[in-house]
Parts: structure tokens; sequence; C-alpha cells
């Protein structure tokens, strides 16, 4: 319940999904994330690193291995949910 939680709460996912393909400067993911607010960014950073997903690296802010690791497993969902939105039409 808590990964849930953590990752129920606004901008988390968007986040970490900016945030699959390399490291990004902490304006570089605001703009990616549609101009979140400093305040939310910062908030949803720092649960997202205390949850060790995400890292503060010399190039900005990145996956770690356990936030790559949990990437992996958004797969299958994406795949899952490909198929709940084809019956649903």
């Amino acid at each position: 319940m808590a990964l849930l939680d953590l990752l129920g709460q606004r901008w988390a996912l968007r986040i970490l999904w900016e945030l699959r393909d390399s490291s990004l400067t902490f304006r570089a993911l605001q703009e990616a994330c549609d101009g979140v607010s400093p305040s939310v960014l910062n908030s949803r950073l720092k649960a997202l690193k205390e949850a060790q997903f995400v890292d503060a690296t010399s190039d900005g802010y990145a996956l770690t291995a356990l936030g790559k690791e949990l990437q992996e497993e958004f797969g299958g969902l994406y795949q899952w949910s490909e198929k709940w939105a084809a019956s649903l039409t």
C-alpha cells in the first residue's frame, strides 16, 4: 500500500516517466512535466529520493537501479492496459 500511496501522489508517476531515458536537471524536469510548480516538484522528488527510486546526480535527477526496475515492471501494466482499452471500444 505504501508504494501505491507514493505513486498515487500527483506528478509522481509523471516524474518517473520523464526520467525513463536519461537524467534531467530540475528545470528540464519541470518543463517536461508541463510546468509543475517548483514546490510540488521538490516535494515529489524528495519522496521519490527517500523511496530510493530517484537520486540527484551531477547531471540532474536520474532513476536509481531500483527506479529502473520499477519502470520495467510498468511494462506489464502497460500491456494489460492496452488490452483493457481495446476491450472498451
